[in-house]
């Protein structure tokens, strides 16, 4: 079986931006109506095991870490108040639904990662994001990411092709880069290119020598001034480091906790809510579908 797991703070985003950007009128929740449609999109291209992660509340651990980590000030109100519709809409669609408050929806995703890629029954994991945070997750071609607006596969070989390193040193390289979406700057000095070469030898900040003479890297521009200010502000590193890290221990139940098997019975009344019966329509057709799809007992 293939598994999904969708980002749904940024499908929301994604939705939201789209439906206004497409139609003038859009309704107040376009965007969780976009949501919905495009999971039972999945569902109708045969996903059958979903899981949807969602940022109930923006802030997060991280906030108490690194004072200007990312918050939900100067976010868009209609946005905010889309959130828990957003998801009640998915858990009334019947689908897994994980609203994060104390971590993020990138830590239920990997944590999701982490479980169904352990599962044998499992030939791929899907995670349905471009968030860069989460190239960390990725294994192979067994566990990737999807960029559904680009319609691209990230598996380990594009993910060290766009970065220069691996999965494994990914949040050592944002940790030196700075991430400017998620608040906190880096290392000054250290640039993409700096990291990348720097990392792709060591692997990780721990293991970078404190001295560039160690580090064989003759054509790296400036490389005494990098150890030079990493070696002054490792502990500040670390700490960009540990936000930086995916959250793999987070409850997310097993993979058959995660298999669609319909909307539940109010979930005709909450489209009418939201000013889209058609969406209850498709998904009792597609429950319907699988239903007559479905092997039959054994004698």
């Amino acid at each position: 079986m293939r598994v999904h797991l969708i980002d749904g703070t940024y499908e929301l985003f994604r939705q939201h931006f789209g439906q206004v950007a497409r139609h003038s009128d859009a309704g107040l929740y376009a965007g969780t109506v976009g949501v919905i449609a495009s999971t039972l999109q999945l569902v109708s291209d045969g996903a059958t095991h979903l899981g949807v992660a969602s940022d109930h509340v923006i802030e997060s651990f991280r906030n108490d870490m690194w004072p200007g980590y990312k918050t939900s000030a100067g976010m868009a109100p209609e946005l905010l108040t889309q959130i828990p519709v957003m998801e009640e809409a998915l858990v009334s669609a019947g689908f897994t639904t994980w609203a994060m408050v104390e971590h993020e929806a990138d830590d239920a995703l990997g944590a999701a990662a982490a479980v169904a890629g352990d599962d044998p029954r499992v030939t791929q994991v899907m995670i349905i994001t471009p968030d860069k945070d989460l190239g960390q997750c990725v294994r192979g071609t067994r566990i990737v990411q999807y960029d559904r607006r680009k319609g691209e596969i990230i598996d380990e070989d594009a993910v060290t092709l766009k970065f220069g390193v691996g999965p494994a040193s990914i949040a050592d390289y944002l940790a030196l880069v700075g991430d400017s979406a998620d608040g906190y700057p880096g290392i000054a000095g250290w640039g993409a290119k700096s990291a990348a070469t720097v990392l792709a030898k060591f692997g990780a900040i721990t293991e970078i020598p404190t001295s560039s003479r160690d580090w064989g890297l003759p054509a790296l521009r400036g490389a005494e001034k990098l150890a030079v200010t990493l070696r002054d502000n490792l502990e500040l590193a670390l700490l960009f480091r540990r936000i930086a890290t995916i959250e793999t221990d987070v409850p997310v139940g097993r993979v058959d906790d995660w298999h669609w098997n319909g909307p539940t019975d109010g979930f005709a009344a909450f489209a009418a809510r939201l000013d889209a019966p058609h969406l209850a329509e498709r998904a009792k057709r597609l429950a319907e579908r699988r239903a007559t799809q479905r092997p039959a007992p054994a004698e």
